[in-house]
């Protein structure tokens, strides 16, 4: 039996749009990861099953770990042909917002976004959306937005329409989003839908090998690298950071996707409750801030708190403008400042 995550009402004008609506975008955040690639691709997948014209849209390329995907070749990225992106955006009928709660998330996108007449979708798990959609399903205590798009083809009656192919897709989003279902993945539900992808002839194993066993020699040794020199353990604080310049990543010959993961390397370390990971984009003049945690330490907490940044309670992210030098000194404050904190759950992190 699967569950139904939506109320007839919640999902009513979205019927009515599929009735008239023939144009669809799918729009996704920065620095798209597996799960924004997974959701994406099978929604679109399944709207261009039910005759639609569909189409994703991203701001810019995902990681080449991701390009076996199926659809993975007609993804459009924004960075590479602006005009004609725009121009998608404005002759949209329907924009279907996945895997990001904020227009800012999707950087360049988010002037035309803003400006177009079209209806506005919004599908995704991270807390507090924001205001600029017409229709909001926003469930955070679902593992992945990829796990919503298959509740919400499943509430719209077509299960039966999802193939190997789209199951392929949401498969690859909830594995990735959840470490390979090792955190934010302890509900029974999520494993029942699991089953459900497995009926549709997916092979899980060949999907993990595909993600994670597909990194080139320089990422293996930047990884090396990162473990002997470039982690920090702070046993008193029960955290962990790492962080990498701009410098170190081009000795390693970086290629996007390559530190994917190693915000939760640190987690293995008996007693490290919390991780960060600051790396530095030259191109773009910021910090990339990654964190996560276990139990109920709220990284979440910490990155809005002090970086203005946000996500789920054990993994968030953020962006720093300014040094990296800069980044670690406002993290090694805010340790500090909530080393001092009365609150139980912020207790917990800093117990000795």
């Amino acid at each position: 039996m699967i569950e139904n995550m939506f109320s007839g009402s919640d999902l009513s004008e979205f019927r009515i749009w599929m009735t008239w609506a023939d144009r669809y975008v799918i729009l996704t955040h920065m620095g798209p990861d597996g799960d924004a690639v997974g959701s994406s691709l099978a929604l679109c997948r399944y709207l261009r099953g039910k005759g639609k014209q569909a189409v994703v849209l991203v701001p810019d390329s995902a990681p080449g770990f991701l390009k076996w995907l199926p659809g993975a070749d007609d993804i459009r990225v924004y960075a590479d042909d602006p005009d004609s992106s725009d121009d998608l955006v404005y002759k949209a009928d329907v924009l279907c917002c996945l895997d990001f709660n904020v227009v800012g998330r999707i950087g360049r996108i988010a002037a035309s976004f803003l400006y177009s007449k079209a209806k506005k979708f919004l599908l995704d798990h991270h807390p507090y959306p924001g205001a600029n959609y017409d229709v909001i399903l926003s469930h955070p205590e679902a593992s992945s937005t990829s796990e919503l798009v298959f509740h919400l083809i499943c509430a719209l009656g077509d299960f039966s329409e999802i193939d190997k192919e789209t199951a392929q897709c949401i498969y690859t989003g909830i594995m990735t989003d959840t470490g390979a279902l090792s955190y934010n993945s302890n509900n029974s539900n999520l494993f029942k839908v699991i089953s459900h992808l497995l009926e549709k002839g997916i092979d899980k194993d060949e999907i993990y090998r595909r993600v994670y066993n597909n990194y080139s020699e320089s990422r293996l040794r930047l990884q090396g690298f990162v473990l002997n020199e470039k982690m920090q353990v702070f046993p008193e604080l029960s955290t962990a950071l790492i962080t990498l310049n701009d410098q170190e990543l081009r000795r390693f010959s970086y290629r996007k996707g390559d530190t994917e993961g190693f915000v939760n390397m640190p987690l293995q370390i008996n007693g490290v409750l919390m991780s960060a990971f600051f790396r530095e984009d030259a191109e773009q003049g910021l910090i990339k801030l990654s964190f996560r945690s276990t139990g109920n330490v709220p990284c979440n907490r910490f990155s809005s708190d002090f970086f203005n940044g946000g996500g789920h309670e054990n993994a968030a992210g953020g962006e720093f403008r300014g040094t990296l030098q800069e980044a670690v000194e406002r993290f090694r404050k805010g340790l500090d400042e909530w080393s001092r904190s009365q609150e139980d759950c912020i207790r917990q992190l800093f117990k000795k």
